[in-house]
């Protein structure tokens, strides 16, 4: 279970959708074949003339034609993965655990696109196709948890790695339709539909964690469908499912997706490197209010007020001034004479995540970032130009 944001805090929460332990499916598939009648009988025993068993349904609307042809052609490029490691119960016991969620080939090399808290705290990792039993081993290749995206390297037979076609998202519209492929509660594969709900959300799912530019749907997403695809109605994978919100801990059509253009951008980077390469400028900013800016006698009401440059990074190194003049504002200390940065790359910027999101889905690690900003607040604008580096280790 992980927090949501203060916008929907009041009667819910978001829920990491991937682990749950995959036993519930033993129960079930012993249940069904006990319980359940068999192709061409009806529930009374009696077989059922009149609907051979491999007759096609008649009279299919294009649209569930068009989801027919989508599952069949992707069903086995989506994957169930599960994980093992060891923890501690109530009674510090070493016990043995078991996760369960989805994730999709992306490559002939056996690449895997799964969340990281699918993969998160395991030692061992194993992919099922489709709705095959058999599953392989795969090797955890690394991980970006500030997005929640992993890749895994499964050894399974060529033949087995069908990689799913990805697309664009940078020009979803809302309304377009969502459809969801993935493993909820370990019950094998599932196919649900929707549509883009929003667009560009962004949600606090830690305490000092926050996931922007979200893609929201109504397409039913539960525990186990986390990292499985979100496709659009042509079979392009849009986005990867990841967490929903819900007061019950089931869908109630708030489910999230990482937009596929994010991990496009950093998957090969989890390839070549285990960990992504977030573009860095090295500063500590504070958003501007009228209000604040008032209390500081700045000659701007809007912009990033720059409290604290890092010692050698790159803002610092291209001249960007921190505060030097400590005061207390409220109950907060804070520092003084810092520039204000009105815009980068010409972009107006109000809010930190204004900053964070530009970093993030439009700059890389070797650019340069042009930075407006206000000497201590005051003057004319000027433009500093900053070389981005990777973020420093956490």
């Amino acid at each position: 279970m992980k927090k949501e944001s203060s916008a929907l805090s009041r009667g819910g929460q978001v829920v990491l959708s991937g682990i749950i332990a995959a036993t519930i499916l033993i129960g079930y598939q012993q249940f069904s074949q006990h319980q359940m009648p068999t192709t061409g009988q009806t529930d009374t025993g009696r077989t059922n003339h009149s609907q051979p068993a491999n007759a096609a349904p008649a009279n299919l609307g294009a649209n569930e034609q068009l989801l027919i042809n989508l599952y069949k052609n992707n069903s086995d490029s989506v994957v169930n993965v599960t994980t093992r490691s060891m923890g501690y119960n109530q009674y510090m016991e070493l016990t043995p655990r078991q996760g369960a969620g989805s994730g999709f080939v992306i490559d002939k090399q056996g690449h895997v696109v799964t969340n990281y808290h699918v993969v998160e705290g395991a030692q061992r990792f194993f992919v099922a196709f489709g709705n095959v039993e058999e599953s392989y081993p795969a090797e955890l290749v690394g991980f970006d948890q500030s997005n929640d995206i992993a890749v895994l390297k499964v050894q399974a037979p060529e033949n087995m790695l069908k990689p799913v076609e990805l697309g664009d998202s940078a020009n979803l519209q809302v309304g377009q339709t969502a459809i969801a492929i993935g493993n909820p509660f370990a019950l094998g594969q599932t196919i649900t539909t929707g549509v883009v709900s929003s667009l560009n959300r962004t949600l606090q799912v830690e305490q000092n964690r926050v996931i922007s530019g979200l893609i929201q749907t109504d397409a039913a997403i539960n525990h186990g469908n986390s990292g499985g695809p979100l496709f659009d109605s042509s079979g392009r994978v849009i986005g990867v499912n990841t967490l929903i919100y819900s007061p019950s801990g089931g869908s109630v059509g708030i489910g999230f997706a990482i937009p596929i253009n994010t991990v496009k951008r950093f998957v090969p980077d989890l390839i070549q490197y285990g960990r992504a390469r977030h573009p860095y400028l090295g500063i500590m900013p504070l958003a501007l209010s009228p209000r604040l800016s008032k209390m500081l006698n700045l000659s701007v009401s809007e912009g990033l007020l720059v409290v604290q440059t890092v010692p050698g990074g790159p803002a610092e190194k291209a001249g960007i001034r921190g505060g030097t003049r400590r005061v207390l504002v409220g109950n907060y200390e804070i520092a003084l004479g810092g520039d204000v940065i009105q815009a980068v790359d010409g972009k107006p910027v109000r809010q930190e995540t204004d900053l964070t999101n530009y970093l993030q889905s439009q700059k890389q690690v070797g650019e340069t970032l042009k930075v407006t900003l206000l000497r201590g607040g005051q003057g004319q604008p000027v433009t500093v130009e900053v070389p981005l580096t990777a973020v420093r280790e956490q």
